[in-house]
């Protein structure tokens, strides 16, 4: 894999646009009966013509067999490798809501969760209730009180929130809470290496007076923790690249890592076309542009595979809008596999669409995960598309004499 340093290096200034459109969990697994997939279900006139002009193959978004979670399977889309740039989710959902961290800070994500009265868990997102609930809430979390630490904590989206636990010798290197199932408890926080534990046992007590204060409440009765992490230094792209860079997300994780890697968050609505609306506003203002649909992803983490198809049509009904816009450099993937079917995270590579004038047509006749198995693009770790795109887009210089 080229290096980051040499892909500076090669980078060259051009006036070219680039679009990156991620439909969160895009891959998929056949259903029973007629076999077919989400993408091999979704009627995607305008996806299956970029298909039939462009390169086609499949991504594994860290390496085979690994299931990656939101933020690695970003990192690599970015160009990152994620195996060597490792970023928790607390500090991703942080930033993405802007929420200023300091080197005291150790970040975590939280899930309001229901959990039965022998305090196992039956709901891992507390029903996914609404924002508000979640910001009236999290009063109750911040006025938990832990002998030398500052609590902050954040409503961030639905059921999700973010606690930052702000003293000296909070390290990260800790096991999340979140067993990943229902019908099991919440598991303790353990200190993976010997400096976590005094945040272990902070983490732990969060927890356990968390159970106390929200006991009256319903379905949010609970927390799971998941993500310790600190705030990193990661090598922008818009520095290796030389883009200009924007971010189009609903939700602020998304945001939050798009920045790290240097990207400018751009504020938009909440359903599938105002994200494309949003494009179409910015798009003289930036050269680079992350657009990311998240409900694919949620459709199939809840087992609901018409939903799931149906978002993609929904997505697939915005691309004349997008081309109308003339990018120069399309690109729509996933950052990882969640299959109706399966209704989680998945280790299955993930399609990848790439379009440009300078493509060699794989002539296929669909966007689907069949088809990407025989495109030109071949199978590739998702950290080595990044130079794909670039150099379609005349952005990288010959290497060497």
């Amino acid at each position: 894999m080229v290096s980051l340093d040499d892909l500076k290096a090669l980078s060259r200034p051009a006036q070219t646009k680039i679009v990156l459109l991620v439909l969160d969990g895009l891959g998929g697994l056949s259903r029973a009966g007629d076999g077919k997939t989400e993408l091999d279900a979704a009627r995607t006139p305008n996806l299956d013509r970029l298909a039939a002009q462009g390169n086609l193959g499949l991504a594994d978004p860290v390496a085979p067999g690994i299931t990656p979670g939101s933020g690695p399977g970003h990192l690599g889309l970015f160009g990152y490798d994620p195996l060597r740039y490792r970023i928790g989710r607390g500090v991703l959902e942080a930033v993405g809501i802007d929420l200023e961290m300091t080197e005291r800070d150790l970040a975590a994500r939280g899930n309001f969760c229901t959990v039965d009265a022998k305090g196992l868990i039956t709901d891992r997102r507390a029903g996914r209730i609404p924002t508000e609930r979640c910001a009236s809430l999290t009063p109750l979390l911040e006025k938990i009180g832990i002998p030398g630490v500052e609590l902050i904590v954040r409503p961030v989206r639905e059921h999700r929130f973010v606690v930052l636990f702000r003293g000296d010798g909070v390290e990260e290197g800790l096991s999340e809470t979140d067993p990943q199932e229902i019908g099991k408890p919440p598991l303790p926080v353990q200190a993976e290496a010997p400096q976590a534990k005094k945040a272990a046992d902070i983490a732990n007590r969060f927890v356990a007076e968390a159970r106390r204060v929200l006991a009256a409440e319903h379905p949010a009765n609970m927390v799971l923790l998941r993500g310790f992490s600190k705030y990193p230094r990661l090598p922008k792209l818009t520095e290796i690249y030389g883009v200009r860079a924007a971010v189009i997300a609903v939700y602020p994780m998304y945001r939050g890592l798009a920045k790290l890697a240097g990207m400018q968050a751009v504020k938009t609505g909440d359903t599938v076309a105002d994200e494309f609306a949003t494009l179409e506003s910015v798009f003289g203002d930036f050269d680079f542009f992350f657009l990311h649909v998240k409900k694919t992803d949620s459709a199939g983490e809840d087992g609901n595979f018409d939903k799931k198809v149906s978002i993609i049509e929904e997505v697939d009904a915005e691309i004349p809008r997008l081309l109308a816009l003339a990018p120069d450099v399309l690109v729509v993937t996933g950052d990882h596999s969640t299959p109706a079917t399966f209704k989680a995270h998945s280790w299955h590579p993930v399609p990848v669409l790439l379009w440009s004038k300078w493509c060699r047509p794989d002539g296929a006749a669909r966007f689907t995960e069949r088809e990407c198995r025989y495109g030109n693009i071949g199978h590739i770790r998702a950290a080595e598309l990044m130079p794909l795109v670039m150099a379609h887009a005349e952005r990288l210089t010959k290497f060497g004499a």
